[in-house]
């Protein structure tokens, strides 16, 4: 058994189903569907039961399920080890905008637990950039916020959380229970800079062209608010501190929080900080800061 063909296969039986496996596994269906053919083949049984809906794993694929991620495990033990020991362990990660989160510092003492002997390079970024240097290669994993360019990457969503209008306290629409985006129509927005990647941009206002101060970062944003009067989108669950208040848009998407890097990286330390930040970073978790 190859262990390309083993990550294949814990990718299926995690996801119960061969189109979001695929997806995950940055490929098309038919070869990862030949390939946990081929494994079951050397297995001498099923490993699925198969259904329109998805698949469930037979006796046997629990079975091989906690033996390969062991044995996954235990190969990615090894890289690292060799990487330790030729002084070559290290990672560097992106975080969006305010890393001073619990939810962060949960992820932080989970990898260094994990990883005790691995250099962490951490670089926070401004909201111009939501894939915090992945794309240019200055990181190679990121904790971040979507949408945006997914080219050449491996996303995967840690949790989905409302948003709302971010909005002076004593702004007519702030005693409001809850707005609609055509509320703030007629209002001027906070923008990103022009080059900013055009799916983050269109999210954060609201999916409309606005007018309105151009900012970078996170407290721009708040200052923006509170100076101008102008309005923008933040989480519903997020303090923005003094002089300003959330209200819920009900008719936008949650904001997904999401765990990136480049997919055909193969450090196995980006699969281990990926299974952590899952952990840390779960429903019922705190809120990472966005704009």
């Amino acid at each position: 058994m190859e262990l390309r063909t083993l990550r294949y296969f814990v990718a299926v039986a995690e996801e119960l189903h061969f189109g979001r496996a695929a997806v995950r596994l940055h490929m098309s269906q038919p070869p990862l569907s030949r390939a946990i053919r081929r494994l079951e083949s050397e297995t001498g049984a099923a490993l699925f039961d198969r259904a329109p809906a998805g698949v469930t794993l037979t006796a046997v694929g629990e079975v091989l399920l906690d033996e390969a991620r062991a044995l996954l495990d235990r190969a990615d033990l090894l890289r690292e080890r060799v990487a330790v020991a030729a002084g070559s362990a290290a990672l560097a990660v992106g975080i969006l905008g305010d890393s001073a989160d619990p939810g962060a510092t949960r992820l932080a003492d989970a990898f260094r637990r994990r990883h005790p002997h691995v250099d962490v390079r951490v670089r926070e970024t401004d909201l111009t950039d939501p894939t915090c240097g992945l794309h240019a290669g200055l990181v190679d994993v990121a904790v971040t916020r979507g949408p945006f360019n997914p080219a050449g990457l491996a996303v995967r969503t840690l949790r989905a959380d409302p948003v709302g209008a971010l909005l002076r306290s004593d702004d007519p629409l702030a005693g409001r229970d809850r707005l609609r985006l055509a509320d703030l129509a007629d209002r001027r927005w906070f923008l990103f800079p022009p080059g900013t990647d055009p799916a983050w941009q269109a999210y954060w206002s609201g999916g409309e062209p606005r007018e309105g101060p151009v900012v970078r970062a996170v407290q721009e944003c708040r200052q923006a608010v509170l100076w101008n009067g102008t309005v923008g989108i933040t989480l519903a669950g997020h303090d923005p501190g003094a002089g300003l208040t959330v209200v819920p848009l009900t008719d936008m998407e949650p904001s997904s929080l999401v765990v990136a890097s480049r997919a055909d990286d193969p450090n196995p330390l980006i699969r281990s900080f990926v299974r952590l930040a899952a952990a840390a970073f779960g429903p019922g978790g705190p809120l990472p800061a966005p704009p």
